[in-house]
């Protein structure tokens, strides 16, 4: 994770960090004693590892550039740094917010709004008698749309029913198309390839991750599904993943998981991840590369309930925030008796 400023235009530089690190010092062939940081005009600040020397920390620091998301791990669901920002002045007046804020991170590409003024930040003293406050405190929101660096999606889902024997995988080349390599680390590789570096999985939609949404046969007053997630990707660990799940009356109806972690965000959305040191690690592919869980629904209403017309199956799915392609409505499993 690392992000990018425009330092504005009074000639500010960096003279130290504490929490992250710039990438690049600059020309600071102008100062003889005291090196600066960095003294580029557009630096870029990275995250440091989470076994940084303590003389190098602050407090919530050092992530190693991966924060977990609120629902998941508060603790763990904020990264902070500290710069010590030179000839910035020490007026409101002198002071000028950065520009042009980029945020770099692993997945979806992310939006940076302009920094806004806010409601100076307040610190109170270790002995909790005084209290003081920033000379001026400023937001940027990033926000997350995967479109920024890749026109094609990183996840698909497959649905199937115990109505109907089909099942109805990924779209075909959902993230790309099927190619053999003829040169080290492209492509993609067969299980039982070990000639190149090997990526993702050969597959019929070449996507890194597949979820499998699965109905099961209905118990009295509940209806079952069973979730898994398949990991294609050779070269890359999922660790604390996510699942967003848009279904209608999902939240309502929902009564337990089995298997996975459950918090409701919506009337109609509920997302779902691994349990630690269960299956909140989704591993490389291969035998381990997948994880699954059950969720148990009521039938709250038996007289109005209905498998009919795909009502069972999600609208959205999303995989660690990115929208996964999902089949086309015209291939999901049918129900044409009762059950």
């Amino acid at each position: 994770m690392d992000i990018g400023l425009d330092m504005g235009e009074g000639g500010e530089l960096i003279w130290a960090t504490a929490g992250a690190r710039t990438k690049e010092q600059g020309d600071c062939s102008r100062f003889k004693g005291n090196i600066p940081a960095s003294c580029k005009k557009d630096p870029q600040v990275v995250d440091l590892p989470r076994k940084t020397p303590y003389s190098m920390q602050v407090a919530n620091c050092c992530r190693g550039g991966v924060i977990s998301t609120g629902i998941q791990d508060p603790a763990n669901s904020a990264s902070s740094f500290q710069l010590s920002v030179g000839r910035s002045g020490t007026t409101k007046k002198t002071v000028l917010l950065p520009k042009h804020f980029t945020l770099t991170a692993p997945g979806a590409g992310y939006a940076c709004g302009a920094a806004k003024v806010v409601r100076p930040t307040r610190f109170i003293s270790p002995d909790g008698r005084r209290m003081t406050q920033a000379l001026m405190t400023w937001n940027v929101t990033c926000t997350s749309t995967q479109f920024l660096v890749r026109k094609t999606p990183t996840c698909c889902v497959a649905l199937s029913a115990f109505y109907d024997e089909t099942v109805a995988d990924c779209p075909l080349c959902a993230c790309g198309c099927h190619t053999r390599p003829t040169q080290p680390g492209r492509g993609c590789a067969e299980k039982d390839e070990s000639g190149f570096a090997r990526s993702v999985q050969c597959t019929p939609h070449m996507c890194p991750v597949r979820v499998h949404w699965h109905v099961k046969r209905d118990i009295g007053k509940y209806w079952r599904v069973g979730v898994t997630v398949t990991n294609f990707n050779y070269q890359k660990n999922y660790s604390e993943w996510n699942l967003g799940i848009q279904h209608p009356n999902f939240n309502n109806n929902l009564a337990r998981a089995f298997g996975l972690n459950y918090k409701s965000l919506s009337d109609d959305t509920g997302m779902l991840w691994g349990i630690k040191r269960y299956n909140g690690l989704l591993r490389e592919a291969g035998r381990f590369g997948h994880a699954q869980g059950e969720l148990l629904f009521r039938k709250k209403d038996p007289s109005t309930f209905t498998l009919h017309k795909g009502w069972a199956f999600p609208r959205r799915v999303y995989f660690n925030g990115d929208s996964c392609a999902m089949p086309p409505p015209d291939a999901y499993p049918q129900l044409t008796t009762s059950v």
